[in-house]
């Protein structure tokens, strides 16, 4: 197993090289100068001349890459060119908006995709089977945008003054006061990574109030993120629920499961006990991959409901042409589909013996 991890992650150093030369080389390509687009009607011959010499766009392409390389082997993911604001501030402020949605949306995505698929296996052919199909066909073809504003809608002004009602836009109900992480511990005087990580981890508000005990931080930031969390995870929720289903009819369909009704088991012993687990791995393998869905469909969530994550941050960069904020959150989400898929291949050894990694 050791050696299996070992050797992926050094596999993925090359994929992780490759997507910052990619992205690196396609920014560069997108037009529109950088200049113009940070300093608007102060831009002139002059000040861009030494715009571009202050960030190293005079080099030829080769250079700034080679130089942009040895910055981040340093730990360096640079300066955004438009606010002068260290790409690592960015994230810190910024990317745990992100998490904390891509979590609760495919959390969302996997309480109710997993149970409806099951349903609709365990009762195949009836109404009910037809009548969740319809449900997740009707939750693929519907996009984000549309059905985040009829949530909305619906939550924010038909149900107003109502126990039902769910605020709109936002992270946190303005002028709501809380205490960070580090506060909250005693840890106000702590400085460098350590403090960057904790500053990292009281952004998540929910997490930050869980661990804190801020129940009303807790509460306020969940009631925030209901909405952005449904419209965002409904497509893999309905994603899921079609790949269970299909997983669990091809198991229900083999000699084993056929052997244990045989035997007289209860359906549901053998639903549960049997077919589901060696259905699992389809559906861990599209979990997975609903997460990189789910980071890129944060854009139009993130605008709809008014909350400043990476999504809506990589959007602003690349109409800004901030090279530098493009390339540090590339590499950011790169690692990220990097880990994601480490875990997957290892959850397959443990949820299915046959499977070696080795």
């Amino acid at each position: 197993m050791i050696r299996f991890i070992i050797r992926r992650l050094l596999l993925s150093i090359p994929v992780l090289i490759g997507v910052v030369a990619v992205v690196f080389v396609l920014t560069r390509v997108i037009p529109g100068d950088p200049c113009v687009a940070a300093l608007g009607e102060k831009a002139n011959p002059a000040t861009c001349f030494d715009f571009r010499q202050r960030f190293g766009l005079n080099e030829p392409l080769p250079v700034q890459f080679v130089i942009y390389m040895g910055n981040l082997l340093q730990g360096n993911l640079g300066e955004s060119i438009k606010t002068h604001q260290p790409v690592t501030e960015i994230l810190v402020q910024r990317m745990p908006t992100t998490i904390e949605l891509t979590f609760f949306a495919l959390l969302f995505a996997i309480l109710v995709g997993v149970p409806l698929g099951i349903a609709s296996a365990y009762r195949r052919n009836s109404p009910a089977d037809v009548g969740t199909m319809a449900v997740a066909n009707l939750g693929v073809s519907i996009p984000v945008f549309v059905l985040a504003l009829l949530l909305a809608y619906l939550f924010a002004i038909m149900l107003k003054g109502t126990p039902l009602a769910l605020p709109p836009s936002g992270r946190l109900t303005p002028g709501f006061d809380f205490k960070s992480i580090a506060d909250a511990w005693g840890l106000s005087s702590l400085a460098g990574p350590p403090r960057t990580i904790l500053d990292f981890l009281s952004n998540m508000y929910t997490f930050n109030g869980l661990v804190t005990a801020q129940w009303a931080l807790l509460a306020d930031g969940f009631r925030h993120l209901i909405l952005p969390a449904i419209a965002l995870g409904t497509i893999p929720m309905a994603i899921i629920a079609r790949i269970t289903r299909s997983s669990l009819l091809e198991v229900l369909g083999t000699d084993y499961i056929r052997t244990a009704r045989a035997k007289g088991m209860r359906p549901r012993v053998v639903m549960f006990r049997h077919a589901f687990r060696n259905a699992l791995l389809p559906i861990v393998t599209v979990i997975g991959l609903s997460i990189g869905a789910l980071l890129s469909g944060a854009v139009l969530t993130e605008t709809v409901f008014g909350l400043t994550g990476i999504g809506i941050t990589i959007f602003e960069s690349i109409t800004g042409r901030d090279y530098i904020v493009i390339q540090g959150l590339a590499l950011i989400v790169a690692i990220i589909y990097v880990i994601v898929n480490l875990i997957v291949d290892i959850s397959y050894g443990f949820l299915d013996p046959r499977v070696r990694l080795s």
